[in-house]
Protein backbone atom coordinates (compact mmCIF):
# COMPACT_ATOMS: atom_id res chain seq x y z
CA UNK A 1 0.00 0.00 0.00
CA UNK A 2 1.30 3.76 -0.63
CA UNK A 3 0.05 6.66 1.15
CA UNK A 4 -2.87 6.63 3.76
CA UNK A 5 -5.35 9.45 3.43
CA UNK A 6 -6.56 10.47 7.14
CA UNK A 7 -10.19 12.21 7.83
CA UNK A 8 -10.94 13.44 10.83
CA UNK A 9 -14.04 15.42 10.65
CA UNK A 10 -15.12 17.57 13.69
CA UNK A 11 -17.78 19.58 14.79
CA UNK A 12 -16.66 22.63 12.95
CA UNK A 13 -13.21 21.48 10.76
CA UNK A 14 -11.88 19.32 8.80
CA UNK A 15 -8.42 17.53 9.06
CA UNK A 16 -6.47 15.76 6.50
CA UNK A 17 -3.55 13.51 6.73
CA UNK A 18 -1.35 11.84 3.98
CA UNK A 19 0.91 8.97 5.67
CA UNK A 20 3.80 7.03 4.49
CA UNK A 21 4.14 3.74 5.16
CA UNK A 22 6.42 4.95 7.99
CA UNK A 23 3.66 7.37 9.59
CA UNK A 24 5.46 10.36 8.42
CA UNK A 25 2.94 12.76 7.41
CA UNK A 26 3.26 14.23 3.34
CA UNK A 27 0.91 16.16 2.96
CA UNK A 28 -1.83 17.89 5.48
CA UNK A 29 -4.58 20.39 5.42
CA UNK A 30 -6.46 21.69 8.01
CA UNK A 31 -10.00 23.12 7.02
CA UNK A 32 -11.97 25.67 9.59
CA UNK A 33 -15.05 26.41 9.12
CA UNK A 34 -15.79 23.67 6.72
CA UNK A 35 -19.59 23.08 6.40
CA UNK A 36 -19.51 19.88 4.91
CA UNK A 37 -19.63 20.10 1.71
CA UNK A 38 -17.56 18.00 -1.00
CA UNK A 39 -17.09 21.24 -3.31
CA UNK A 40 -15.40 22.94 -0.90
CA UNK A 41 -12.52 24.79 -2.78
CA UNK A 42 -9.87 24.22 -0.19
CA UNK A 43 -10.92 20.56 0.30
CA UNK A 44 -11.10 20.24 -3.65
CA UNK A 45 -7.78 21.70 -3.87
CA UNK A 46 -6.05 19.58 -1.47
CA UNK A 47 -7.89 16.59 -2.68
CA UNK A 48 -7.22 17.21 -6.95
CA UNK A 49 -3.39 17.45 -5.72
CA UNK A 50 -2.94 14.40 -4.30
CA UNK A 51 -1.04 10.97 -5.81
CA UNK A 52 -0.34 7.80 -4.80
CA UNK A 53 -3.09 7.54 -2.13
CA UNK A 54 -4.31 3.72 -1.59
CA UNK A 55 -6.26 4.10 1.44
CA UNK A 56 -8.43 6.42 3.38
CA UNK A 57 -9.15 6.27 6.86
CA UNK A 58 -12.05 8.11 8.47
CA UNK A 59 -12.28 8.86 12.06
CA UNK A 60 -16.08 8.00 13.07
CA UNK A 61 -16.77 9.10 16.80
CA UNK A 62 -19.43 6.42 17.81
CA UNK A 63 -19.51 2.79 16.60
CA UNK A 64 -22.41 1.84 19.02
CA UNK A 65 -22.93 -1.99 19.73
CA UNK A 66 -22.44 -2.54 15.81
CA UNK A 67 -19.04 -1.64 14.73
CA UNK A 68 -16.65 -2.59 17.71
CA UNK A 69 -13.84 -2.52 15.21
CA UNK A 70 -12.17 -0.74 12.47
CA UNK A 71 -14.50 -1.54 9.37
CA UNK A 72 -14.51 -1.24 5.37
CA UNK A 73 -16.99 1.37 4.02
CA UNK A 74 -19.66 0.10 1.75
CA UNK A 75 -23.65 1.17 1.71
CA UNK A 76 -24.57 -0.75 4.50
CA UNK A 77 -21.52 0.72 6.09
CA UNK A 78 -22.71 4.52 5.68
CA UNK A 79 -26.35 3.52 7.01
CA UNK A 80 -25.55 2.04 10.36
CA UNK A 81 -23.17 5.08 10.51
CA UNK A 82 -25.90 7.09 9.98
CA UNK A 83 -28.85 5.49 12.30
CA UNK A 84 -26.05 6.21 15.48
CA UNK A 85 -26.58 10.20 15.05
CA UNK A 86 -29.08 10.09 18.06
CA UNK A 87 -25.82 9.28 19.82
CA UNK A 88 -23.32 11.78 18.88
CA UNK A 89 -25.48 14.51 16.78
CA UNK A 90 -22.29 17.16 16.47
CA UNK A 91 -20.03 14.73 15.04
CA UNK A 92 -22.03 11.64 13.31
CA UNK A 93 -23.23 13.83 10.41
CA UNK A 94 -19.51 15.30 10.29
CA UNK A 95 -17.89 12.19 9.17
CA UNK A 96 -20.60 11.24 6.93
CA UNK A 97 -19.88 14.65 5.11
CA UNK A 98 -16.23 13.91 4.76
CA UNK A 99 -16.59 10.31 3.97
CA UNK A 100 -19.18 11.45 0.50
CA UNK A 101 -16.49 14.03 0.09
CA UNK A 102 -13.36 11.84 -0.04
CA UNK A 103 -15.49 9.07 -1.91
CA UNK A 104 -16.58 11.81 -4.73
CA UNK A 105 -12.89 13.08 -5.56
CA UNK A 106 -11.02 9.64 -4.97
CA UNK A 107 -14.16 6.82 -5.78
CA UNK A 108 -11.71 4.27 -6.87
CA UNK A 109 -9.83 4.60 -3.19
CA UNK A 110 -10.85 2.31 -0.84
CA UNK A 111 -11.80 3.70 2.70
CA UNK A 112 -12.25 2.24 6.01
CA UNK A 113 -14.14 3.80 9.29
CA UNK A 114 -11.87 3.48 12.45
CA UNK A 115 -14.70 4.29 15.68
CA UNK A 116 -13.58 5.92 18.32
CA UNK A 117 -15.73 3.81 20.40
CA UNK A 118 -14.29 0.70 18.93
CA UNK A 119 -10.96 0.56 21.41
CA UNK A 120 -13.32 0.10 24.55
CA UNK A 121 -15.93 -2.29 23.08
CA UNK A 122 -14.02 -5.46 24.84
CA UNK A 123 -14.63 -3.48 28.45
CA UNK A 124 -15.40 -5.90 30.99
CA UNK A 125 -19.02 -6.44 31.25
CA UNK A 126 -18.57 -4.89 35.00
CA UNK A 127 -17.33 -2.13 33.80
CA UNK A 128 -19.47 -1.38 30.72
CA UNK A 129 -22.50 -2.08 32.27
CA UNK A 130 -24.94 0.58 34.30
CA UNK A 131 -27.04 -0.41 37.24
CA UNK A 132 -30.35 0.68 35.57
CA UNK A 133 -33.64 -1.55 35.54
CA UNK A 134 -32.33 -4.54 33.09
CA UNK A 135 -35.34 -4.13 30.77
CA UNK A 136 -33.82 -0.30 29.85
CA UNK A 137 -30.71 -1.92 28.95
CA UNK A 138 -32.44 -4.63 26.95
CA UNK A 139 -34.37 -2.02 25.27
CA UNK A 140 -32.06 0.51 24.36
CA UNK A 141 -28.59 -1.41 24.29
CA UNK A 142 -27.46 0.86 27.20
CA UNK A 143 -24.00 0.50 28.13
CA UNK A 144 -20.92 2.74 28.41
CA UNK A 145 -18.87 3.08 24.80
CA UNK A 146 -16.25 5.66 25.79
CA UNK A 147 -14.70 7.96 23.61
CA UNK A 148 -11.52 9.20 22.53
CA UNK A 149 -10.53 5.63 21.68
CA UNK A 150 -7.46 6.36 18.72
CA UNK A 151 -5.94 8.97 21.07
CA UNK A 152 -6.24 6.34 24.22
CA UNK A 153 -4.95 3.50 21.81
CA UNK A 154 -2.12 5.42 19.91
CA UNK A 155 -1.02 6.88 23.79
CA UNK A 156 -0.70 3.26 25.09
CA UNK A 157 0.98 1.97 22.27
CA UNK A 158 3.76 4.40 22.33
CA UNK A 159 4.24 4.28 25.90
CA UNK A 160 5.27 1.08 25.82
CA UNK A 161 8.06 1.64 23.40
CA UNK A 162 8.92 3.22 26.78
CA UNK A 163 8.85 1.18 28.81
CA UNK A 164 11.58 -1.87 27.49
CA UNK A 165 12.11 -2.96 31.01
CA UNK A 166 8.56 -4.32 31.26
CA UNK A 167 6.92 -7.44 29.67
CA UNK A 168 4.11 -6.04 27.56
CA UNK A 169 1.53 -8.35 29.09
CA UNK A 170 1.82 -7.15 32.16
CA UNK A 171 2.03 -3.08 31.52
CA UNK A 172 -0.60 -1.12 33.31
CA UNK A 173 -1.15 2.44 31.72
CA UNK A 174 -3.67 5.20 32.32
CA UNK A 175 -3.77 7.54 29.27
CA UNK A 176 -4.80 10.86 30.01
CA UNK A 177 -6.05 12.29 26.98
CA UNK A 178 -6.80 16.20 28.39
CA UNK A 179 -8.43 18.93 26.36
CA UNK A 180 -11.60 20.98 25.34
CA UNK A 181 -12.98 17.22 25.47
CA UNK A 182 -11.57 14.87 28.44
CA UNK A 183 -11.33 11.18 29.40
CA UNK A 184 -8.81 8.71 30.53
CA UNK A 185 -8.63 4.67 30.08
CA UNK A 186 -6.90 1.88 31.91
CA UNK A 187 -4.91 -0.35 29.44
CA UNK A 188 -3.54 -3.53 30.24
CA UNK A 189 -1.54 -5.42 27.96
CA UNK A 190 -2.97 -3.33 25.18
CA UNK A 191 -6.57 -3.63 26.49
CA UNK A 192 -8.47 -0.60 27.47
CA UNK A 193 -10.41 -2.23 31.29
CA UNK A 194 -11.74 1.16 32.07
CA UNK A 195 -12.32 4.60 31.20
CA UNK A 196 -14.14 7.78 32.00
CA UNK A 197 -16.91 8.93 29.55
CA UNK A 198 -19.96 6.50 29.19
CA UNK A 199 -22.81 6.49 26.87
CA UNK A 200 -22.11 9.60 26.02
CA UNK A 201 -19.18 12.13 26.30
CA UNK A 202 -20.81 13.79 28.90
CA UNK A 203 -19.99 11.66 31.72
CA UNK A 204 -16.41 11.82 33.44
CA UNK A 205 -13.79 14.45 33.88
CA UNK A 206 -14.85 18.24 34.46
CA UNK A 207 -13.71 19.13 30.82
CA UNK A 208 -14.34 23.05 28.71
CA UNK A 209 -17.92 23.18 28.79
CA UNK A 210 -18.77 20.18 30.04
CA UNK A 211 -19.83 19.11 33.25
CA UNK A 212 -18.51 15.78 33.56
CA UNK A 213 -19.98 13.25 36.22
CA UNK A 214 -23.11 14.73 37.65
CA UNK A 215 -25.62 13.48 40.23
CA UNK A 216 -29.02 11.85 37.76
CA UNK A 217 -30.97 13.08 40.71
CA UNK A 218 -29.54 16.55 40.30
CA UNK A 219 -30.94 16.60 36.85
CA UNK A 220 -33.95 15.28 37.44
CA UNK A 221 -34.89 17.97 40.18
CA UNK A 222 -33.69 20.63 37.63
CA UNK A 223 -36.85 19.54 35.59
CA UNK A 224 -39.12 18.60 37.72
CA UNK A 225 -38.82 21.71 40.59
CA UNK A 226 -35.65 24.26 38.95
CA UNK A 227 -38.74 25.27 36.12
CA UNK A 228 -35.97 24.20 33.42
CA UNK A 229 -36.69 22.58 30.10
CA UNK A 230 -35.06 19.30 28.72
CA UNK A 231 -33.62 21.61 25.89
CA UNK A 232 -31.94 24.47 28.82
CA UNK A 233 -31.02 21.16 30.98
CA UNK A 234 -28.82 19.40 27.74
CA UNK A 235 -27.23 22.60 26.35
CA UNK A 236 -26.54 23.47 30.09
CA UNK A 237 -24.30 20.45 30.56
CA UNK A 238 -22.89 20.54 27.55
CA UNK A 239 -22.13 24.09 26.41
CA UNK A 240 -22.06 26.40 29.24
CA UNK A 241 -20.50 23.46 32.25
CA UNK A 242 -17.09 22.66 33.34
CA UNK A 243 -14.64 25.09 33.97
CA UNK A 244 -17.05 27.56 32.02
CA UNK A 245 -19.41 27.08 34.41
CA UNK A 246 -17.34 26.91 37.50
CA UNK A 247 -15.14 30.22 36.43
CA UNK A 248 -17.61 32.24 34.97
CA UNK A 249 -15.65 34.31 32.79
CA UNK A 250 -16.39 36.90 30.37
CA UNK A 251 -17.72 35.93 27.11
CA UNK A 252 -18.16 32.40 28.67
CA UNK A 253 -14.26 30.88 27.51
CA UNK A 254 -13.67 27.35 29.25
CA UNK A 255 -10.31 27.55 28.10
CA UNK A 256 -8.10 26.23 31.12
CA UNK A 257 -5.58 28.99 30.05
CA UNK A 258 -8.12 31.60 30.06
CA UNK A 259 -9.18 30.26 33.20
CA UNK A 260 -5.53 30.21 34.51
CA UNK A 261 -5.10 33.56 33.21
CA UNK A 262 -8.03 34.71 35.36
CA UNK A 263 -7.10 32.83 38.28
CA UNK A 264 -3.36 34.50 38.66
CA UNK A 265 -5.48 38.08 38.72
CA UNK A 266 -7.11 36.63 41.86
CA UNK A 267 -10.77 35.56 40.58
CA UNK A 268 -11.76 33.32 43.24
CA UNK A 269 -14.13 31.42 40.62
CA UNK A 270 -11.23 30.86 38.47
CA UNK A 271 -9.62 29.38 41.22
CA UNK A 272 -12.23 26.85 42.31
CA UNK A 273 -12.36 26.06 38.74
CA UNK A 274 -8.71 24.97 38.68
CA UNK A 275 -9.01 23.07 42.03
CA UNK A 276 -11.98 21.49 41.30
CA UNK A 277 -10.76 20.06 37.44
CA UNK A 278 -7.58 19.01 39.56
CA UNK A 279 -9.69 17.15 41.85
CA UNK A 280 -11.61 15.21 39.76
CA UNK A 281 -8.77 14.34 37.32
CA UNK A 282 -6.78 13.01 40.42
CA UNK A 283 -9.52 11.12 41.61
CA UNK A 284 -10.32 9.89 38.00
CA UNK A 285 -6.98 8.62 37.50
CA UNK A 286 -6.56 6.51 40.94
CA UNK A 287 -9.56 4.96 40.43
CA UNK A 288 -7.89 3.60 36.55
CA UNK A 289 -5.19 2.32 38.68
CA UNK A 290 -7.70 0.51 40.88
CA UNK A 291 -8.77 -1.30 38.15
CA UNK A 292 -5.71 -2.00 37.19
CA UNK A 293 -4.57 -3.32 40.46
CA UNK A 294 -1.72 -0.76 40.24
CA UNK A 295 -0.15 1.76 37.62
CA UNK A 296 3.09 1.25 35.56
CA UNK A 297 3.16 4.33 33.17
CA UNK A 298 1.07 7.39 33.52
CA UNK A 299 0.58 9.02 30.25
CA UNK A 300 -0.89 12.94 29.69
CA UNK A 301 -2.01 13.77 25.77
CA UNK A 302 -4.31 15.83 24.17
CA UNK A 303 -3.74 19.25 24.38
CA UNK A 304 -3.61 20.27 28.06
CA UNK A 305 -2.05 17.20 28.62
CA UNK A 306 1.42 18.15 26.02
CA UNK A 307 1.52 21.61 27.06
CA UNK A 308 0.20 22.89 30.65
CA UNK A 309 3.20 21.54 32.85
CA UNK A 310 0.24 23.18 36.21
CA UNK A 311 -2.00 20.94 35.17
CA UNK A 312 0.40 17.63 35.22
CA UNK A 313 1.81 19.25 38.16
CA UNK A 314 -1.11 19.81 40.12
CA UNK A 315 -2.45 15.67 39.05
CA UNK A 316 1.12 14.38 40.01
CA UNK A 317 0.90 16.16 43.25
CA UNK A 318 -2.26 14.09 44.84
CA UNK A 319 -0.70 10.58 43.46
CA UNK A 320 2.20 9.91 45.66
CA UNK A 321 0.54 7.23 46.96
CA UNK A 322 0.51 5.24 43.42
CA UNK A 323 4.49 5.88 43.13
CA UNK A 324 3.82 9.00 40.85
CA UNK A 325 6.50 12.08 41.01
CA UNK A 326 7.23 14.58 38.43
CA UNK A 327 10.42 16.06 38.35
CA UNK A 328 9.46 20.25 38.21
CA UNK A 329 12.35 21.14 35.83
CA UNK A 330 12.03 18.18 33.13
CA UNK A 331 7.65 18.95 33.03
CA UNK A 332 7.93 22.58 33.43
CA UNK A 333 10.22 21.94 29.59
CA UNK A 334 8.65 19.10 28.48
CA UNK A 335 8.09 18.71 24.88
CA UNK A 336 6.49 15.63 23.07
CA UNK A 337 7.60 12.76 23.40
CA UNK A 338 9.45 12.30 27.15
CA UNK A 339 9.54 11.09 30.26
CA UNK A 340 8.82 13.71 33.15
CA UNK A 341 9.52 11.20 36.32
CA UNK A 342 11.21 12.04 38.96
CA UNK A 343 14.24 10.14 39.70
CA UNK A 344 13.64 6.81 41.27
CA UNK A 345 9.84 7.30 40.90
CA UNK A 346 8.38 3.68 40.73
CA UNK A 347 5.75 5.01 37.86
CA UNK A 348 6.94 6.92 34.90
CA UNK A 349 5.16 9.80 33.53
CA UNK A 350 5.34 10.18 30.05
CA UNK A 351 4.01 13.11 27.98
CA UNK A 352 3.17 12.07 23.95
CA UNK A 353 1.51 14.30 21.61
CA UNK A 354 -1.61 12.97 20.32
CA UNK A 355 -1.40 11.46 17.05
CA UNK A 356 -5.10 10.04 15.99
CA UNK A 357 -3.76 9.97 12.43
CA UNK A 358 -1.08 7.44 12.93
CA UNK A 359 -3.52 5.34 14.72
CA UNK A 360 -6.51 5.79 12.51
CA UNK A 361 -3.67 5.12 9.33
CA UNK A 362 -2.58 1.98 11.37
CA UNK A 363 -6.39 0.57 11.40
CA UNK A 364 -6.77 1.54 7.86
CA UNK A 365 -3.91 -0.35 6.93
CA UNK A 366 -4.73 -3.43 8.82
CA UNK A 367 -8.75 -4.00 7.38
CA UNK A 368 -7.08 -3.77 3.83
CA UNK A 369 -4.57 -6.70 4.34
CA UNK A 370 -6.98 -8.75 6.10
CA UNK A 371 -9.75 -8.35 3.30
Amino acid sequence: MTGVLVVNAGSSSLKLRVLDQADAVTASADLSGWNGSPDDAGLRRFLDGLTGIGAAGHRVVHGGRRFTAATLIDDAVLAGIGELTDLAPLHQPRALAGIAAVRAALPRVPAVACFDTAFHAGLPAATASYAVPGAWTRRFGLRRFGFHGLSHAYAARRAAQFRADLDDERHRVVTCHLGAGSSLAAVKSGSCVDTTMGFTPLEGLVMATRSGTVDPGLVLWLLRHGGLTLDEVSDGLEFSAGLAGLAELPGGSGDLRDVRLAAARGDPRARLAIEVHAHRLRAGIAAMAAALGGLDTLVFTGGIGEHQAETRAEAAAGLGFLGVAVDESRNATARPDCDISAPGAPVRTLVIAAREDIEAARQTRAVLVAR
